[in-house]
């Protein structure tokens, strides 16, 4: 009783309440040395964060890439955090989370649910990972008459980073809230709403199982999700890797009963810290029971375990072999009975030969048929661009992710494998010869935000890629004869005028494109969403996407940047999500919906 009576008296002098904390000493003991003065390499400046929300630097801290820096922080530490940066305020649906507008729920009873050829199923729309749909419903002359149909918000969201699936009437498609949507295409209105509990990024797959019509997914945590498509009702949700900083960011790909699933991480941030013990994390390809979520294989990129082999600067153990993440969706060769999945670099410098590679994988035991690796010795973590460098690799690579997935096209009675890397060359690889290497093209100069970043688009004949290279030079979009490797056109972002220094003021073209017969729709950083012709590259249309939409359902929504998820058709419209807001981009939350006159 004494103790209390104290605890009371000092509590009555403010001792038991501690000081509000301060952002901006939490910003320069956290987060100045990487975006003061000469940014770090992939790191925004100040300038570009204080032109965000501070929902958006949230979001970066605890679910995204500076998540190891903000490791031990409290939620109040990091709002305060993101208040200094931005100098706003939260908004009130930041706070508190908003409902579902009833005006918006589907009154009416949906169509029997099918999987038809005209759909976007999945990443690629098909097991080869083309981003080629060869029965749109829309015409190439019809492609200038596009109009906007209906516009989604992201209720509290400031960023999409998720690419709908249009798949039996309808759409599916994740948010950064940890939220999938099942809208009617149509119309937009929701059908249901399953609530992932961790941001998704995957474009979702949807398989008939045993009568049952389920949706696939992954989350940034590295879960992967089933779902009922018809319904939402959850199935299964299985955590396929354990390491703090794993997730799964390209789409799963299912196949014959079995759902495989690609595993990335950020540990490549998390070695910003110089007390960071790098690396252990290894990119791995699991093999699912589409039915029950039982794990039938994992097989590593990395094929054997990290292990201590010398210490860095500031005397930290460190580890290796480490990275080979795999960001892309993977590609099934039915005929050859593999699974291709594309790499990303390594972490150390401790040596390995499967990292920037396209390896294939056994799809019935997951065991390591074939690789071949496109660049060597490709040694990064982001401490390469502080000053102390205590978690840089001495031999630093030049951060050449595959970031795209490996296209499975035929051309001449002859296979390959088209596949884009972050070097700026598009690569073609022959998959009856352990993936030697047939061709290779240079379209960009490349780099760490430059080169073919997410995804190239590939039909009968050709090959098209768009080119980021931020800060080096122009964004652009290229076609490729798919035969021969010979480049046959390229058409160069256009100057839209912007000041520049501003928000998703860049030429660079690093979102994922895609091709239907006679026209490439790419979207750009600058916010535009655009039309090429496919023979010649002339622009037929261009829509300015950086503004206020009225939507739907109701939200306030806007557009921004085009990055990373893509475009997709299917029946006769066009969708794409608006407003990647990272790496200079503009931010915004909405998913867009043309076709032909809006009707």
């Amino acid at each position: 009783m004494l103790c209390r009576s104290i605890l009371i008296a000092l509590c009555a002098f403010s001792v038991c309440f501690a000081a509000p904390p301060d952002g901006a000493a939490l910003y320069k003991s956290r987060c100045a040395i990487c975006h003061e003065g000469q940014p770090q390499l992939h790191m925004p400046s100040h300038e570009d964060l204080a032109s965000k929300t501070p929902e958006v630097v949230m979001k970066a801290m605890f679910e995204g890439v500076m998540a190891p820096q903000a490791a031990g922080l409290s939620e109040e530490e990091g709002r305060a955090i993101a208040k200094f940066i931005t100098a706003k305020d939260f908004s009130k649906a930041a706070v508190t989370p908003t409902s579902v507008i009833p005006a918006s729920q589907c009154a009416a009873v949906p169509k029997p649910f099918a999987i038809a050829s005209t759909d976007w199923n999945g990443w690629g729309q098909n097991l080869s990972n083309s981003r080629y749909q060869p029965n749109p419903g829309l015409a190439a002359a019809d492609v200038p008459k596009l109009k906007l149909k209906w516009a989604f918000g992201f209720p509290g969201d400031t960023s999409v980073q998720s690419q709908p699936t249009v798949v039996g009437g309808r759409v599916f498609i994740g948010s950064v809230s940890g939220n999938l949507y099942s809208l009617d295409a149509s119309t937009g209105c929701i059908y249901w709403t399953y609530k992932a509990g961790a941001m998704i990024r995957t474009a979702v797959t949807i398989a008939k199982v045993k009568g049952h019509f389920i949706a696939y997914f992954g989350d940034i945590k590295a879960n992967a999700h089933a779902v009922d498509a018809e319904t939402g009702a959850p199935l299964w949700k299985v955590k396929l890797d354990d390491h703090p900083v794993a997730r799964i960011v390209g789409s799963p790909t299912f196949y014959d009963g079995r759902l495989y699933v690609p595993i990335s991480s950020i540990e490549e941030a998390s070695a910003m810290s110089p007390a960071y013990e790098c690396c252990k994390f290894r990119g791995s390809i699991a093999s699912l029971d589409g039915e029950t979520g039982r794990l039938i294989w994992k097989s590593f990129t990395v094929l054997d375990p990290a292990k201590p082999f010398k210490t860095s600067s500031t005397g930290t153990q460190l580890y290796g072999p480490a990275g080979a993440a795999v960001w892309s969706s993977p590609t099934v060769d039915a005929k050859r009975k593999l699974v291709y999945a594309a790499t990303g670099d390594s972490y150390t410098n401790a040596d390995f030969n499967t990292s920037d590679a396209i390896l294939a994988f056994d799809l019935e035991t997951g065991k390591l048929v074939w690789s071949t690796q496109a660049t060597a010795k490709d040694n990064f973590t982001m401490a390469c661009g502080q000053s102390g460098k205590a978690n840089c690799p001495e031999d630093k690579g030049p951060d050449f992710d595959f970031g795209t997935s490996p296209a499975l096209r035929s051309i001449g009675g002859k296979d390959l494998l088209v596949v884009g890397q972050k070097s700026g060359v598009l690569w073609a690889f022959d998959p009856d010869n352990k993936g030697k290497i047939v061709w290779q093209t240079r379209i960009g100069i490349g780099g760490a935000l430059g080169g073919i970043e997410w995804g190239h688009a590939t039909d009968d004949q050709n090959s098209y890629a768009a080119i980021s290279d931020r800060f080096k030079g122009p964004g652009l979009v290229s076609a490729v004869d798919l035969k021969t490797g010979e480049k046959l056109w390229t058409k160069m972002t256009p100057d839209t005028g912007c000041k520049r220094g501003t928000p998703g003021c860049q030429t660079a073209m690093s979102a994922a494109i895609s091709v239907i017969p006679g026209i490439v729709f790419a979207g750009g950083v600058d916010g535009h969403f655009r039309a090429y012709d496919s023979k010649t590259g002339d622009i037929v249309w261009d829509f300015d996407a950086a503004r206020s939409f009225e939507t739907v359902n109701g939200v306030t929504a806007k557009g921004g940047s085009f990055d990373a998820p893509g475009p997709v058709v299917a029946n006769g419209m066009v969708f794409t999500p608006s407003g990647y807001g990272m790496w200079g981009g503009s931010a915004g939350n909405v998913l867009l919906v043309f076709s032909v006159d809006g009707k």
